[in-house]
């Protein structure tokens, strides 16, 4: 049984460092969302439809395989919850651990717009994301997202029946998987570091 955690909020709001805190303090595997998007883009050119459908394929394939070496995962997104495709393409996630035995657990992160503009630049996401190194781009796209989007859910929406909001405007990270690791009463996995985060 392989469980997964969504790590879910608007762009640079934290998700990925909350997601390597939870990372080795579960020892969780994890994939990030620009996992699939750097790697795609580095192959097929950024947005094309070749891009987009191996960044596509490459998830699909790596939720499978997670299901069926029962991997527990987490998995950092970015989600426009005024489109109902979303819900639809989340749904199926649930669905696809909960119905092989796992749980599926979302996270929904909040923060100011001034505390996300200043963790757009920091050097550990630069290090971890190419496509952020354009830091004019970058802030634009999150300018641009925000304004467009509607990138957390309203303050009484529940998609899930294990959906927590935190605000970490104000939070570090640990404190913030703890939080989440205090909530639903997650366990740690008894794995060594190479199987959970070689070459880290």
């Amino acid at each position: 049984m392989a469980n997964l955690i969504v790590i879910c909020g608007p762009q640079a709001v934290g998700k990925m460092t909350v997601a390597e805190s939870l990372r080795d303090k579960l020892k969780y595997n994890f994939m990030m969302n620009h996992d699939s998007i750097e790697i795609s883009d580095r192959i097929f050119g950024f947005g094309t439809p070749a891009q987009k459908e191996f960044n596509a394929y490459f998830r699909k394939t790596a939720f499978e395989l997670a299901v069926k070496h029962n991997v527990d995962l987490l998995f950092t997104y970015v989600c426009a919850f005024e489109m109902p495709q979303e819900k639809e393409y989340l749904d199926s996630l649930a669905k696809m651990f909960e119905e092989a035995g796992g749980s599926f657990y979302f996270v929904e992160l909040s923060a100011d717009l001034e505390k996300r503009l200043e963790r757009n630049t920091t050097p550990h996401r630069m290090e971890r994301k190419a496509s952020k190194r354009d830091v004019e781009w970058s802030r634009a796209n999150l300018l641009r997202d925000t304004d467009l989007h509607k990138l957390n859910s309203d303050p009484q929406e529940v998609w899930f029946e294990h959906h927590l909001k935190i605000d970490n405007t104000n939070l570090e990270p640990d404190e913030v998987a703890d939080l989440v690791i205090n909530h639903f009463g997650l366990v740690a996995n008894e794995k060594k570091e190479k199987e959970y985060r070689f070459g880290v």
